[in-house]
């Protein structure tokens, strides 16, 4: 009996301390609670912009690299000695212009026995036609006088061709490399001499999907920009759409020609193709900044003026989500979600959650260019 007694106790002890302990927990609380309700409201700094629509020409977009219209490593035909060079390495040459010379004083002394033979049997000829005149040569001495001078005319020809092999000349007009020869050396035949590029015009060629081979035909404008030369535009025409699509990417190459007066351009060069398409679109704009970019859906704040429990109204933002369409360097197009004349955060988003507070501070706007210069690229 007694030992009944005792648990009972212990039982009883223990719910009184648990009950006890419940009711302080419960008015700390109540407390926490009372402290939380009476506290300020937190307001997040933001920038804003008000949405407005603007008509942007659709376009075809692409990576591409230059080639030259016309383009070749000069090099010899015929082995020798170079004993002059006429140009500098990055000259601009015309059609014909010497560049080497290699020795030809051997070619230059079998000229000259070819031509004195030349001269021999044109004599011989000559005389052989004024004896038949005078019927008192054969037809066959005169047949074979005209075959030594045809042939020596043809070793003659001969001789020419192999002087004029060793004088190396610019094949086209255009822009020269950095020189691989040296005055004296020995060149074997098909020694290099030097790079020429033909750079004006010059080709633009880029890939584009093979759904877009609708959109894309001969004629077309292209817009192109290359990185280094961020301030200026080319313009040009596309040239030819490729006939195949490559198997392995499913893209077809298009190539376009643009006007390079000034060299700019160089063959082999980065750059960034712009096809505009025939009809403007028009879109809400935004700073890429403005965006949220989420797997379930991208979105925006929307600022509108809202009211709290107690209340008391404030300015806070409404959480949308949005449909995106094209980017263009900082900027990208709303096809859905916002209407025009909308208040929408422009930074600071990532602070941000439905229903909070904000204060709008635009001293400090975020950048907004199509055509954005970051200082660490």
């Amino acid at each position: 009996m007694k030992k009944i007694t005792l648990i009972a106790i212990a039982i009883g002890a223990a719910i009184a301390l648990w009950v006890i302990l419940g009711s302080v927990k419960y008015f700390q609380i109540q407390a926490a609670n009372a402290g939380f309700a009476n506290m300020p409201m937190r307001f997040e700094s933001v920038t804003s912009q008000v949405a407005a629509e603007e008509d942007w020409i659709p376009a075809l977009r692409a990576i591409g690299s230059t080639a030259p219209v016309q383009g070749v490593t000069v090099s010899t035909d015929q082995p020798g000695i170079v004993t002059k060079i006429n140009f500098e390495s990055g000259q601009m040459v015309k059609q014909g212009d010497l560049l080497v010379q290699l020795d030809v004083s051997q070619e230059e002394a079998q000229l000259r026995s070819a031509a004195a033979q030349q001269k021999l049997a044109a004599l011989n000829l000559q005389r052989q036609q004024n004896l038949i005149k005078s019927r008192v040569s054969a037809q066959s001495e005169l047949d074979t006088a005209q075959a030594e001078f045809d042939q020596a005319t043809a070793r003659v020809l001969e001789m020419k061709a192999m002087t004029d092999k060793k004088t190396i000349r610019a094949p086209f007009s255009g822009m020269l490399g950095i020189r691989a020869v040296n005055l004296g050396q020995y060149l074997q035949s098909g020694s290099a001499i030097a790079p020429l590029q033909a750079l004006d015009p010059i080709y633009v060629n880029f890939y584009l999907p093979q759904q877009n081979l609708g959109e894309i035909a001969a004629g077309q404008t292209v817009k192109v920009k290359a990185d280094g030369l961020p301030d200026v535009k080319f313009e040009g025409k596309v040239n030819a759409v490729d006939s195949v699509v490559d198997e392995a990417t499913r893209n077809v190459r298009v190539q376009a020609t643009l006007a390079n007066p000034k060299g700019q351009l160089r063959p082999g060069m980065f750059v960034n193709a712009e096809v505009p398409r025939d009809k403007p679109s028009r879109h809400v704009v935004l700073p890429s900044t403005a965006i949220q970019y989420a797997p379930y859906g991208d979105t925006v704040y929307i600022i509108e003026e809202m009211t709290d429990p107690k209340g008391v109204s404030y300015k806070g933002v409404r959480q949308q989500i949005v449909k995106l369409g094209e980017t263009r360097g900082d900027r990208v197009a709303v096809v859905s979600g916002i209407k025009p004349g909308e208040e929408v955060v422009t930074s600071g988003v990532f602070k941000l959650r439905q229903g909070a507070a904000i204060q709008v501070n635009n001293s400090i706007l975020p950048e907004n260019s199509e055509a954005p210069t970051p200082e660490d690229t």
